[in-house]
């Protein structure tokens, strides 16, 4: 993870980026995708979709202010809406003028906040860019309150951290990504233990990881989707076997954006096989079967534009 790039912001916060397929200009039916991550997560962790999207257009993908190689200060508010200006400013420093966002858990709650900006209640904030199109997987619009769902750590044992207790610390807490079968299942077992040693090594720092967890029950977005344009097409992204998220989520997103249009299911290109998948939606199903959802999404709104 050394060869990035970085943005210094005026209040001491250091970003990492990368833009993946810099050699494509963002014009027409490429226009740029943002990749904006959830709680825990580094910027290569969608890098299995993200890298398949470079071939054809600009992709960026970073680290949220104190993860990764991001930095911040030791008083940082740290709140959704901080994030938010965070990726307002990495867009704004490419120079982008239009650009398409994803945003997975946590993240999709950034972008719904990015999005709300203008409309901000006592810091209206203008974006300087026009959002083509934005991808909501696996999240939501409103705090989780059940017990149920959200964000869970297992109980720290006591005695010393080996690195062997450590490794199963971090698989224990990656276990709700995914459904039991997935999890248990003998021929995911070595792409489990590789989302392990990336969770090792990709310096995911515990005390923002609780930041971030505090951060998405500390928001309202009473009121602001109806403020929403038409002009930027929606997509949903949800699985039956979300553990972290609840499924009704996608008619919630349905009735606060009438326009939207859930994932496709079926073998028509820009479709998945089936609904049943966990949080951690890039792991299940072939990448390029993620690649055409998306594929067909963008362009397909890009054909629509051309026409009027």
């Amino acid at each position: 993870m050394d060869d990035y790039s970085t943005l210094q912001l005026p209040d001491g916060t250091q970003l990492a980026y990368e833009v993946l397929g810099s050699d494509h200009k963002p014009e027409g039916a490429s226009v740029p995708l943002v990749f904006v991550g959830g709680t825990t997560s580094c910027r290569r962790d969608a890098s299995k979709v993200s890298s398949l999207l470079a071939k054809h257009r600009q992709v960026l993908v970073y680290d949220h202010r104190g993860m990764g190689d991001s930095k911040t200060r030791k008083d940082d508010p740290f709140t959704i809406e901080t994030l938010a200006r965070d990726l307002l400013s990495l867009i704004q420093h490419l120079q982008w003028s239009e650009v398409a966002l994803c945003g997975h858990s946590m993240g999709g709650v950034v972008v719904q906040s990015l999005l709300f900006l203008p409309f901000h209640r006592t810091n209206p904030t203008p974006l300087r860019f026009h959002v083509t199109h934005v991808v909501l997987a696996c999240t939501t619009f409103t705090p989780v309150l059940d017990p149920k769902y959200g964000l869970k750590f297992p109980r720290r044992p006591t005695g010393p951290l080996t690195r062997e207790l450590i490794r199963e610390l971090v698989r224990l807490t990656m276990l709700p990504n995914y459904d039991p079968e997935w999890f248990a299942s003998e021929a995911n077992q070595k792409r489990i233990e590789e989302i392990v040693d990336r969770g090792l090594i990709g310096r995911s720092p515990f005390k923002t990881i609780l930041q971030q967890k505090r951060a998405v029950s500390q928001y309202d977005f009473t009121g602001f989707h109806s403020r929403l344009s038409p002009d930027t097409q929606f997509m949903i992204i949800h699985g039956e076997l979300d553990q972290i998220l609840p499924f009704s989520n996608v008619q919630g997103f349905l009735r606060l954006i009438p326009w939207a249009r859930v994932v496709p299911v079926g073998d028509a290109p820009g479709s998945v096989p089936t609904l049943r998948f966990g949080h951690d939606w890039v792991e299940y199903f072939d990448p390029q079967v993620w690649y055409g959802v998306f594929e067909v999404f963008l362009q397909a709104g890009c054909r629509e534009k051309a026409r009027l």
